[in-house]
């Protein structure tokens, strides 16, 4: 059940996408209802794997790569009609580049048999990117709130890219840490 709602989570990202390229005055309220219906699905999964011990290693993979995905796909959207711009684009590519980082670094270590778990604030971190993501839905031309509240948007947006490069480092330094424990001792030293 929680892996069949991680996977609803990346299928909403389609019609998400989709009423962006929708010309009307319902498209970015409808858009801000899908992201937050995704966003609640990750609460529901979580919870469900838990209350069931329905954990697996496909959930697991799953679960960070739909959270990824879904603000990814938003940041993207959000830049190309103009809500992210000058140095917000700077926060944007912040946090898509670091989930691009973490991503391989995690691949890296599963090749030597180690996990680099996630933390409370990485729980904070995608909890900011969401609201971030949200505010910044709500502040688009035709969202509920409209353009007047894209300052306190943009500010979500730049805490989110903070908490997501602090994460990013602290995620470095204990990776980079435990794939240099794992080499052979000969490769070891020439590190």
């Amino acid at each position: 059940m929680a892996n069949i709602l991680t996977t609803a989570r990346m299928l909403l990202i389609l019609p998400f996408v989709g009423l962006f390229f929708i010309n009307a005055p319902w498209a970015m309220p409808a858009a801000l209802a899908v992201f937050a219906l995704a966003a609640a699905t990750d609460f529901f999964d979580g919870y469900i794997a838990r209350r069931r011990r329905e954990t697996s290693a496909l959930g697991a993979a799953l679960d960070p790569l739909a959270d990824k995905l879904l603000i990814a796909a938003a940041l993207l959207l959000l830049t190309r009609n103009g809500v992210i711009r000058d140095a917000g684009v700077i926060a944007a590519l912040v946090i898509l580049l670091r989930e691009l980082f973490v991503g391989g670094l995690r691949e890296a270590l599963a090749q030597s048999g180690r996990a680099l778990p996630v933390t409370p604030l990485a729980k904070w971190k995608t909890a900011a990117q969401r609201v971030a993501v949200g505010l910044l839905l709500a502040a688009a031309p035709g969202g509920l709130l409209g353009e007047t509240a894209r300052p306190a948007a943009a500010g979500a947006l730049w805490l989110a890219a903070i908490l997501t490069l602090w994460t990013g480092a602290d995620y470095a330094s204990r990776g980079i840490g435990a794939l240099r424990a794992a080499a052979p001792p000969q490769q070891r030293e020439s590190q």
